[in-house]
C-alpha cells in the first residue's frame, strides 16, 4: 500500500498536512492561506493547563481547529476520528491506506524516533501524514521534515495514543467531499475578521491582552515563584514560541505571507502594507526570544530583576504593536 503523494516541507505541521492533503486532491493551496482562512494566529494564556509543568501559553488556535475552520470556508467536507482501542486505530487507518487515501494523524512528539533530541517533548498536538505502509512499515509524510520518513506499526501505536494534555487517542482525519472550485475570496475576509476579533478579545488571557498578561507576570515571577522556577517558566514561553511549531515570530512570518497572498488576490493595497508591518511584529518575537533565552539560560540564582522588566517591556511593545496592526486590519476589509 503505497499512495502517490507529494510531500511538501512546511514551517508548521497542520498547515503543511492540510496544504499537502489539498494538493494530493487536486487543489493547490499554499500552506499561508491555510493558516489565515483557518485563522490559526492567536496568542492565548493558559495558567490551569501544564505542559512540562509550566503553564501553557499558545501561539495558535487549537489543534485541529485551523483545518476545521478552513474546510468549512472552503466548502469541503472533513471526517475526524478518535479511539479508545488501539487495534481499531490501526484497522480504520490500514483501510483507507488501501482505499488510496492519505490520512492526517495528531501524534505526540516525545516518542518520534525521527526527531533529534532536542525537540523531543511531551507535546502531544504535532500533525503528520501517512501515505503508505510496506512490510508492516507506515510511510510517513511529516510536513516539518525535509523528505518523508516511516514508522513501525508499535512506534506509530505510540505516539498516535501518548499520554498528557491533548493526548490524541489515535485521532485521524481527512477531507471526504471538495467542491468543484474553491472560492477563497470570501473565505480570506471571514478568516481575517475571526481573527481580528480573536486578538483583540476582551478576555484578559487571549489576543493583545492576553500579551499585556503575560508581560505583568514575568515581572512578578522572579518574586513571587523564585529565580529557578521564573527561568523554567520564562523558557516555556519560549520554546512554545519558537520550538513548537513555528511559535510567535514564526507564525507571523505566516500571516504576513498570507497578507501579501491574499491582498493580491481581492486587490487590496491595504493588506500588502499590513504585510511588511506583520512582518517586523514577527522580528520583534524573535528579538523578544533571544533576550529571554539569555536570562534563562543563565545557570546561577542571581539573575537581577531588572533584565525580567526588560523582556516584559518588549512584551508590551508587541502588544500595543499588535493593537494598532489589528485594529488597521480590521478596518482594511
Amino acid at each position: 500500500m503505497e499512495i502517490d503523494f507529494k510531500h511538501k516541507q512546511a514551517a508548521h505541521c497542520e498547515n503543511g498536512v492540510v496544504a499537502n492533503l489539498m494538493t494530493y486532491n487536486g487543489f493547490t493551496v499554499s500552506e499561508p492561506m491555510v493558516f489565515g482562512i483557518g485563522s490559526g494566529l492567536l496568542f492565548t494564556y493558559i495558567p490551569f493547563l501544564k505542559v512540562n509543568h509550566a503553564p501553557v501559553v499558545s501561539y495558535r488556535a487549537m489543534p485541529g481547529i485551523i483545518f476545521t475552520r478552513f474546510a468549512k470556508r472552503v466548502g469541503i467536507k472533513i471526517k475526524r476520528e478518535k479511539f479508545r482501542n488501539t487495534q481499531t486505530a490501526k484497522a480504520r487507518l490500514d483501510e483507507n491506506l488501501q482505499k488510496n487515501n492519505p490520512v492526517g494523524l495528531q501524534v505526540g512528539v516525545y516518542n518520534l524516533p525521527y526527531f533529534p533530541d532536542e525537540y523531543r517533548f511531551h507535546f502531544n498536538a504535532h500533525n503528520m501524514v501517512v501515505y503508505g505502509k510496506k512490510d508492516g512499515i507506515y510511510l510517513i509524510s511529516d510536513p516539518v521534515m525535509e523528505t518523508v520518513t516511516s514508522l513501525t506499526e508499535k512506534e506509530l501505536e505510540k505516539v498516535r495514543f501518548a499520554k498528557g494534555a491533548f493526548a490524541p487517542k489515535g485521532h485521524i482525519y481527512y477531507p471526504t467531499s471538495f467542491p468543484e472550485q474553491l472560492q477563497l475570496e470570501k473565505a480570506i475576509i471571514k478568516g481575517i475578521k475571526h481573527t481580528c476579533r480573536d486578538m483583540l478579545a476582551p478576555v484578559p488571557v487571549v489576543g493583545v491582552k492576553g500579551i499585556r498578561k503575560i508581560a505583568k507576570l514575568i515581572r512578578k515571577w522572579p518574586k513571587a515563584k523564585g529565580i529557578k522556577i521564573a527561568n523554567h517558566y520564562l523558557g516555556q514561553i519560549v520554546r512554545m514560541q519558537e520550538e513548537i511549531g513555528t511559535g510567535g515570530g514564526g507564525f507571523r512570518y505566516i500571516y504576513a505571507a498570507f497578507l501579501q497572498e491574499a491582498g493580491k488576490l481581492l486587490t487590496n493595497s491595504q493588506l500588502l502594507e499590513l504585510s511588511n508591518e506583520m512582518t517586523l511584529i514577527g522580528d520583534q518575537w524573535r528579538d523578544f526570544a533571544v533576550e529571554a533565552s539569555r536570562i534563562y539560560k543563565n545557570r546561577s540564582n542571581t539573575v537581577a530583576v531588572d533584565q525580567y522588566d526588560h523582556v516584559a517591556t518588549l512584551l508590551e511593545d508587541i502588544a500595543n504593536k499588535e493593537e494598532v496592526f489589528f485594529k488597521k486590519l480590521k478596518k482594511a476589509i
